[in-house]
């Protein structure tokens, strides 16, 4: 098992803390993951850390499809990895309705439709055997709509890549989680328990698998799961310092019926919690629902506790299916801790 950071969003400033960065570098870290929302976006932050590193590998965690063409996404794809020397992880994620509509200010559509002929399209332009062409449901490239010039042409990307761009999904949702395993080369899962993943999710990998025509592919298949990891003697402070990102995500990312954080606590077993943490935090009492996340649940999903606890919670992620485990890092402390026990 991989380690790895997840760094999340850019909070601001004047520049990136590369100190955490830094550290996981030199302590031996796979790679370094940054988030995107509606606030900084992804590509700028990994190339400013991609500047000022030399080995550990930068993660999109994710980039939002919706905010890019696919075309575009391809480029800036090679960009960044062949500038790098080919460190470059593209993560891909649709985002959900509100985000998708409310800020990119377009339509949600079709999901699993979408990202299919998303990642074909930036898996075509990358490898430039032939001039991009797509005639799909949701991209047509070269553009022959109605209002279309006419004079659109296939092209190929000028830019000769020298390494590979490997492909990550971020997914949830069954079909989701089942479309990944068949297209893409890595999972980029949120909230994974290592206890109950293998019963929900083990199938539907599994069929994506066979239908991915690559009889190995579970082999090479990376799944990055992100996590809160804080090494303490006082285990309940850690847990309200986990609470607040669950209630979140659970409670306030989707509308009623259309939040899949919500969903997958239901699944895991959760939800009567994730009910009462949902309605308290839309109706605008958040220290309420952040006090409303069971503790099992933070237990689950975070490794938290003693070095000892710690040492005994990671035989449970080394079972499972997780080959990289990406720490949302709180201090140096945890980050050398968690490399000892593991690498």
């Amino acid at each position: 098992m991989k380690l790895a950071i997840n760094i999340g969003y850019w909070a601001g400033g004047t520049g990136t803390d590369l100190t955490f960065v830094e550290e996981a570098e030199r302590l031996g870290y796979e790679s370094v993951w940054v988030a995107e929302s509606w606030g900084s976006d992804a590509v700028t932050v990994l190339s400013w850390i991609a500047a000022r590193t030399e080995r550990i590998k930068v993660g999109a965690g994710i980039l939002q499809m919706p905010a890019r063409t696919p075309a575009m996404t391809a480029m800036t794809a090679v960009t960044l990895n062949e500038l790098s020397g080919g460190r470059f992880l593209l993560g891909l994620g649709l985002s959900g309705p509100q985000v998708v509509e409310g800020w990119h200010g377009v339509p949600y559509g079709k999901p699993l439709g979408k990202t299919r002929e998303y990642v074909s399209i930036v898996r075509t332009a990358i490898a430039r055997k032939d001039k991009l062409t797509h005639q799909g449901d949701h991209y047509r490239i070269p553009y022959d709509g109605e209002d279309a010039t006419g004079l659109g042409k296939p092209l190929r990307l000028m830019t000769h890549p020298r390494h590979e761009v490997p492909i990550y999904l971020a997914a949830i949702g069954p079909k989701n989680v089942t479309l990944t395993a068949e297209i893409a080369d890595g999972w980029l899962p949120i909230f994974y328990s290592p206890t109950r993943a293998a019963d929900i999710y083990g199938p539907l990998l599994e069929t994506g698998f066979a239908a991915s025509g690559e009889e190995a592919k579970a082999n090479r298949f990376d799944t990055v799961a992100s996590l809160m990891a804080i090494v303490t003697d006082d285990v309940e402070s850690a847990r309200m310092q986990v609470k607040p990102m669950l209630a979140l995500y659970v409670g306030g990312m989707g509308a009623k019926g259309r939040n899949f954080y919500n969903d997958l606590a239901h699944r895991y077993g959760y939800g009567e919690a994730a009910a009462t943490i949902q309605d308290l935090y839309l109706s605008g009492k958040k220290m309420d629902a952040i006090q409303a996340v069971p503790d099992e649940m933070v237990d689950e999903l975070s490794l938290i506790g003693t070095k000892e606890m710690l040492r005994d919670r990671l035989d449970a992620w080394r079972e499972s299916a997780v080959t990289t485990l990406a720490l949302m890092p709180t201090d140096p402390t945890t980050l050398r801790t968690v490399a000892e026990l593991v690498l």
